[in-house]
């Protein structure tokens, strides 16, 4: 994390939660998940981060890592990736955009530095180079005037989801219906700030994970890496695999689960009132053999009690238990029923 745009968001009032880089609030983390469900929050993303792909093959080199079909990833748009291991589970998982002949990779800050040197361990001879974007901030605004924010600020909102506008070497990505990620060079992040907050109100990490959670933004971390292959997260539901486009990492097995129909672990939205964190295991009294679901993103709920996706088994989806087959009871409901 940049430590000049932590020092000034320190000053603003915000709460890291000790050493790590997410903020845990701005001074009132339950009257911000309540805003984060009913008003405009702007909310730093320290949780996140961006790699670049720059050089005459980084669209063939990317295309032939990614689940997704890069090769027709226009300028000026975005979509979900996913990258596997050979078994074909998601090592990481991506918003991967082009923006001027580059792409842009946003995923979970904790596999930044691992998902960089691997992916690096590939490139080979080919002419693409990979480098963290550490001079750069990315923000969150979510809510009915984002954006008259965005406006207010000097930035245009993309009308549709996954699309991106750049001007002013700021980069604005529309997330989904109410949701936009403003990539931004540090040294103007506090600028942009003290513009964005006029209409949005700060909010710390957990009301951006609720909203995730809201949107079911499948996000694979530090947590899970390695855990899913991508249709247990009802990636290719969100345009996150392709398959008709050539072979890539685990493909085979990515393809196999596909047509041979053995997907029995979804995406699910779990409820509960006791905490709930990724990588956390689910358990059914009906299920002797092994764990029925895993947490992949969890927040606490504006209502009260937590939230979270899940990938279950979804033949035990109606009887999960936290931690253990005698553990809490949470309450689980599909995201794409059947």
């Amino acid at each position: 994390m940049n430590p000049n745009w932590r020092s000034f968001l320190e000053s603003t009032e915000a709460v890291f939660a000790g050493d790590s880089p997410e903020i845990h609030s701005f001074g009132d983390a339950a009257g911000e998940l309540q805003a984060a469900g009913r008003q405009t929050v702007i909310v730093p993303l320290t949780h996140l981060a961006l790699i670049e792909a720059t050089g005459e093959e980084a669209k063939a080199f990317l295309h032939s890592q990614f689940t997704s079909d890069v090769n027709h990833l226009e300028d000026g748009q975005a979509q979900h990736a996913g990258w596997c291991s050979a078994k074909g589970r998601m090592q990481a998982s991506f918003v991967l955009w082009h923006e001027a002949g580059n792409y842009r990779l946003l995923l979970a800050a904790d596999l930044l530095e691992a998902t960089q040197k691997r992916l690096q361990m590939f490139v080979l001879r080919a002419k693409v180079k990979l480098a963290a974007q550490h001079d750069h901030v990315l923000l969150g605004l979510a809510g009915e005037h984002a954006g008259e924010a965005l406006a207010e600020a000097g930035l245009v909102a993309p009308v549709v989801p996954l699309d991106i506008i750049a001007g002013d070497g700021c980069t604005v990505l529309r997330l989904d219906a109410g949701r936009f990620i403003i990539a931004a060079p540090a040294a103007a992040a506090p600028g942009l700030w003290q513009k964005l907050t006029v209409k949005a109100r700060p909010a710390g990490t957990p009301a951006w994970r609720w909203l995730d959670v809201q949107a079911a933004f499948p996000l694979v971390t530090l947590a899970t890496k390695e855990e899913f292959v991508p249709q247990m997260a009802d990636f290719e539901k969100i345009g996150g695999v392709s398959f008709h486009k050539g072979c890539y990492p685990g493909q085979e097995i990515v393809a196999r689960t596909q047509y041979l129909g053995k997907v029995k672990r979804h995406l699910y939205r779990l409820s509960s009132g006791v905490p709930l964190q990724a990588g956390d295991d689910l358990f059914s009294p009906d299920n002797l053999d092994q764990a029925s679901g895993k947490v992949m993103s969890a927040a606490p709920a504006p209502s009260g009690g937590f939230a979270a996706l899940a990938v279950v088994q979804s033949n035990f989806a109606a009887n999960l238990h936290l931690g253990s087959r005698e553990g809490p009871q949470v309450q689980a409901v599909a995201v794409n029923p059947a």
